[in-house]
């Protein structure tokens, strides 16, 4: 064997793509689309009287009380 490169076809044979590229690429793409609970959660803890509520009655009910009705005269 006197040429000491292989073509394409060999080479991916036995060189397997590294797979955790492919996992933090999966979690950039999961962290992106976060669901509605977790949205409303974190604008909960941003606020100070809902973060204090939600640790009595819960996240979904602190939420529910501060940011759910908009209340308009």
């Amino acid at each position: 064997f006197s040429d000491p490169f292989i073509n394409r076809r060999r080479a991916n044979g036995f060189i397997q793509a590294d797979t955790r590229l492919e996992a933090i690429s999966q979690e950039r793409i999961r962290e992106r689309n976060k669901t509605p609970q977790e949205r409303q959660r974190e604008i909960c803890e941003d606020y100070y009287p809902c973060e204090l509520y939600a640790f009595r009655h819960g996240y979904g009910a602190a939420y529910r009380h501060y940011f759910g009705r908009r209340r308009t005269k």
